[in-house]
Parts: structure tokens; sequence; C-alpha cells
């Protein structure tokens, strides 16, 4: 009886994680989501303002699905965008990301570099992410940075922030942010933030951006008198446990944040900080478990 009972264990093992990565891979990676999250961070009687939070949406040619999905996100007429990086998701998905991204074009926005806007995406080893983030390797080739700026910029109209400051007026606020360059491949300079910072007048509100939200950033950030901050880079774990959470978050952060809208204390402050597991994934890392890919809808809404 019992030599019967290990076979039929391991047989139901094998069942479990065989419909695991069928779920995961064939089916939860196309269960897009809009998170939906209220921060109370304006004066009381404020006009409330929706900002859409994208970020990590690795796009690549074929992904035709995700790519409508995107698009069709211009419907919730937000009042602001906030993209937070890796938008490639393959060196020729630049039309895709324009694909994606043009419905968005007049809407007032502001976007800074993850590392996949920068280096092409690699095979790496998941279980290497179990030791620390993932490695720095610059011998990968380079995207067309330059050309996804220019669309960004130029065509739909965000102001970069990659370690710099803009200023800018949405539904009768008048908005300061800031923001660094892939601090995953440790690309923040906070001179030069400053420099731009100095440069820029104020706001009612100061709002932080960033790909990976690094705890040195993160801190930085609060030092320089944030109000609120937003961050990708994590995916949420990308492959979560029931019940426990994110089992890697590739950065320092704590991994019970990193999805969602929660609390960064430094240096006697509180403010709010929104990590978006993101949209996509790597396309050798075509799976998402319990951690369904997302965009945030924040409403900034006055202070009780």
């Amino acid at each position: 009886m019992a030599g019967r009972r290990l076979p039929t264990a391991l047989a139901a093992v094998g069942a479990v994680g065989a419909a695991s990565a069928v779920w995961g891979i064939g089916i939860e990676r196309y269960l897009f989501t809009v998170r939906h999250h209220t921060v109370r961070v304006l004066d009381p009687g404020s006009a409330p303002i929706r900002i859409l939070h994208l970020s990590d949406l690795h796009l690549a040619p074929w992904q035709r699905r995700k790519r409508e999905w995107i698009a069709k996100l211009a419907s919730l007429r937000p009042d602001l965008i906030v993209d937070t990086g890796d938008n490639f998701g393959h060196p020729d998905a630049l039309p895709a990301i324009r694909g994606a991204l043009a419905p968005f074009a007049g809407v007032p926005g502001v976007q800074v570099h993850g590392s996949n806007d920068i280096w092409a995406p690699s095979p790496r080893n998941p279980f290497r992410y179990f030791l620390g983030p993932s490695e720095k390797d610059h011998t990968i080739p380079r995207l067309d940075t330059a050309g996804l700026d220019e669309l960004l910029t130029d065509e739909i109209g965000w102001a970069p922030l990659n370690n710099a400051a803009a200023t800018l007026d949405v539904r009768g606020h008048r908005l300061r942010f800031i923001g660094t360059n892939d601090p995953h491949h440790d690309l923040e300079d906070w001179s030069a933030l400053d420099e731009s910072i100095s440069r820029t007048g104020d706001g009612e509100l100061t709002i932080a951006v960033t790909h990976a939200p690094y705890r040195r950033i993160l801190d930085g950030f609060v030092d320089r008198g944030a109000d609120a901050i937003l961050a990708g880079h994590t995916h949420g774990g990308q492959v979560r446990v029931p019940g426990f959470g994110a089992l890697v978050a590739n950065c320092d952060l704590p991994l019970k944040q990193t999805r969602g809208l929660s609390t960064w204390r430094h240096a006697g402050r509180e403010v709010p900080l929104n990590v978006s597991a993101g949209v996509g994934h790597s396309i050798y890392s075509p799976v998402r478990f319990a951690c369904r890919p997302e965009v945030s809808l924040l409403t900034l809404a006055p202070r009780r």
C-alpha cells in the first residue's frame, strides 16, 4: 500500500504543476486588468486627478491582443499618463509601441526609461532571481532608444523625466514631476536631477517617477520632497504564491510592496508608493501566475 502512495502523490504533484503551467502560460498572462487606487494627497476641496500608470509593456511585434487592449485604455479618459518604462519586448517593437500608445496623443504625460528601453531582452535563468537582482550585462545589443524618445516626446507629447524635472498643469493643478533614468543599471544621476529641479517651478504636489523601486531611489525621492512615488519593474513578482505573495522583486524592495499601493517610510515621512505589476513579461519568460498583467488607475483625491 505504502509503495503505491508515492507514485500516486508524485503524479498528483505533476498534474498540479502541469495545470499551473497551462494556466500561467496559456491563460493568465492574457487576463489584462485595470487596478483602481485612491491616493488622498490633494488639498481639501480640490478637483480629483485620474492618473493612468502604465509600466512594463514589454511589447513584441506579434502581440496584437496586448497592443489593442492598451490602446483601448484611452477610453478611460485619464487626466494624466505616467509611463514607468520597459516598453520594448523585442528590438523590432517600435511600431507596436506606436500602435498601443498613439491613442493617448495629446493627453498630458511623463515617462522614464527602464532597462528594456535601452538594452534588448535576453534569455535568463529564472532561478537566478532568487539570488538577487538580475545581472547588468551591457554587452547586450542596444535598442532604438532615440526612436522611442521621439515617439513618446514628440509624437505623443509626454515629458521625459530621465534624471530631470518638469511641471504640468492638470485639471487646474500645477504638478511638479521628478524622475530618474533606469536605476536597475545605475543610471540615476542625482546631480543632474537636482540641477533640473532648481530650474523647474514649484507645484502643488511633487510626484516622483522611476522604473525600478530600489530603496536608495525611494529614499532620494522622499529627501527631495516627493508627495507620491510611481514605479514598475517588479512585475509584481510575476509568479506569486496564493496566500503568500511574491517570491522575488528583482530589486531590494520588500516583497510585500512589489505590487499595488503601499506606503514608503523614510526620514520621518510617509509617502504613497504605487508599484505597477505591469502589462507584460519577457518573451523568454512567457508566464504569469497569481499575478495578472495590469495597469493602475490612480485617483488623486482630497485629503480627509
